[in-house]
Order: C-alpha cells, then sequence, then structure tokens
C-alpha cells in the first residue's frame, strides 16, 4: 500500500492493511453456504423466544428510559442488550472500573 494512504488509516486500520500484507488472509471458499451459516448463527443468537416479568424501581426505570431515548432505542430493547452483554462477559460496572484505576494511580505513586 502506499504509503501517503498508510498515513492516513487509524491503528485498527493499519493493523488490518500489514497484516493483509503479510498474506494472514485467504479467500473464502464457498461464500454463499458461508453466509447463510452465519446467518443461521445470528437468528439462532438473537432470536427472543422467552418472556420474563420482573419488578425494579421506578428510579431505574426511569433513569433506564431517560437512556433509551438518549440512544434513541426502545426501553425494552435496551434492557435486553444490557442483559446480553452482562451473559456474555462484557459488560464492566463502572465503579468497578473506577477503583482499579484509582488504585493502580495509588500503587505508582506509591
Amino acid at each position: 500500500m502506499e504509503r501517503n494512504k498508510m498515513a492516513k488509516l487509524d491503528p485498527d486500520e493499519k493493523a488490518l492493511a500489514d497484516s493483509i500484507e503479510r498474506g494472514e488472509w485467504r479467500s473464502a471458499h464457498d461464500l454463499r453456504r458461508q453466509g447463510k451459516r452465519y446467518q443461521k448463527y445470528a437468528e439462532v443468537t438473537l432470536r427472543k423466544d422467552r418472556r420474563v416479568n420482573i419488578r425494579i424501581s421506578g428510579r431505574d426505570l426511569s433513569a433506564i428510559q431517560k437512556r433509551a431515548v438518549e440512544e434513541g432505542l426502545p426501553y425494552q430493547t435496551l434492557i435486553a442488550s444490557l442483559l446480553h452483554k452482562y451473559a456474555a462477559g462484557r459488560l464492566v460496572e463502572r465503579s468497578l472500573t473506577r477503583h482499579s484505576s484509582r488504585r493502580r494511580a495509588a500503587e505508582t505513586k506509591g
């Protein structure tokens, strides 16, 4: 790839371009079959096949509804997304992150 084009890439794009240049990628064979396969994975993963009723405080519900409006989502969709991220281990509690950052900062000073 030309140098001037490489300079305009962000770090993720540059890493991908470098990976391609090193020959770490290969063409997918039978693309249509693989596309159908991954489509099925997505359908199974995203299927909403259970209903759950929960009780939460009015304060929490109002906060969730406010956040949903800010995100442009129905609040039920936001709740489902949060639960999915938590179940997948991709939701990190902010207070734990702040606490860890403060502790690391204190350890480096002391």
